[in-house]
């Protein structure tokens, strides 16, 4: 039996480039450590409520520094759940001083935490105008609850009703986005439909409001490859990412216009390759003493076979779909 194609030699032939390369930096994705109220069945990073890693000062300063010279325009933080951090406000606090876009994602169950500090953040991030991001796997509760734990569903409703109530949802300057990944093995339909599917049902059921919908494809890694191993459909699934290549994903690939930055400082193209320990291809006269802002955006992207599931159907990132 041949030995399958890598992903760089099924995309090489849609690149000006041998390689694939980042084009520009426009955002700097920041994982601020892995501890997390929840321990998802997908997640690809393994967060769970016994993690402990979690940024220091020291490397928020270097990233403060990294912002100011590249002149990104959106810094996203994530975890684990990043509500969690101990510098989160005043992290937030100093990237709102330089005007760049602040996007934090989150589970909406953390909010649900009766400790004032976290009871308290929504308040904060409407003050300073930053955008969520929150991940709901699934409109059913059924759904979500199999995906998350028992629960989660209702604490998500009630977070959301409460970020409504705050004009998150509601208004231009407060976006509140959800985030739908697939409870197994197959591809996410289409945005445009389950967006209009989302927002029937959570505004007929529960009064919600919300900006936008983004697909994600579950990326064959962490848990999500696990229970496909253990299910025995993980080469199943590696065929059916292959087999749904779009070379018109090629161009929207977020590893083309952002950065990935982890609770030690070490970098990455994706969160995808920080949770598989794959360093991004610069070298550490570029990160240290501080990062430097041209040598990241012109470096080659660290590829493997996960990569397929960026490039499968209407491709997959961050920020939703890639291609019609």
């Amino acid at each position: 039996m041949s030995a399958q194609p890598t992903f760089l030699d099924t995309i090489r032939p849609h690149l000006p480039q041998d390689q694939l390369h980042a084009q520009t930096l426009e955002v700097i994705q920041v994982n601020l450590g892995l501890r997390c109220n929840l321990e998802c069945q997908h997640c690809h990073l393994g967060a769970s409520p016994r993690r402990s890693e979690s940024m220091d000062q020291a490397v928020m300063e270097r990233i403060l520094a990294l912002v100011a010279a590249s002149g990104c325009r959106t810094v996203d933080l994530t975890g684990g759940a990043p509500e969690y951090h101990p510098l989160l406000r005043p992290f937030i606090e100093r990237l709102s001083a330089l005007q760049v876009a602040v996007q934090l994602r989150s589970n909406l169950a953390i909010f649900m935490e009766t400790d004032e500090s976290i009871a308290s953040l929504p308040a904060f991030l409407r003050a300073h105008q930053v955008t969520l991001t929150a991940s709901l796997p699934c409109y059913l509760p059924q759904n979500v609850d199999a995906q998350r734990g028992d629960g989660v569903y209702q604490q998500a409703i009630a977070a959301l009703q409460r970020l409504n109530q705050l004009g998150y949802g509601l208004h231009s300057n407060l976006p509140l986005n959800l985030v739908y990944n697939p409870g197994k093995a197959h591809l996410p339909p289409s945005q445009r439909r389950l967006q209009e599917e989302y927002r029937r049902v959570l505004r007929q059921e529960h009064g919600i409001e919300f900006h936008q919908l983004f697909t994600m494809t579950n990326m064959p890694i962490g848990r999500f490859l696990a229970d496909l191993r253990r299910t025995g459909t993980d080469q199943q699934y590696d065929q059916l990412l292959r087999d749904s290549f779009n070379p018109a994903t090629l161009a929207a690939l977020m590893c083309r216009t952002q950065i990935s930055i982890r609770w030690d400082g070490a970098l990455f193209d994706c969160d995808f390759n920080l949770a598989l320990g794959w360093q991004a291809a610069v070298p550490e006269e570029a990160c240290q003493p501080r990062y430097d802002p041209q040598r990241l955006a012109q470096r080659a992207v660290v590829t493997g076979k996960h990569c397929f599931a960026c490039t499968a159907g209407c491709g997959s990132s961050c920020g939703g779909a890639l291609a019609a």
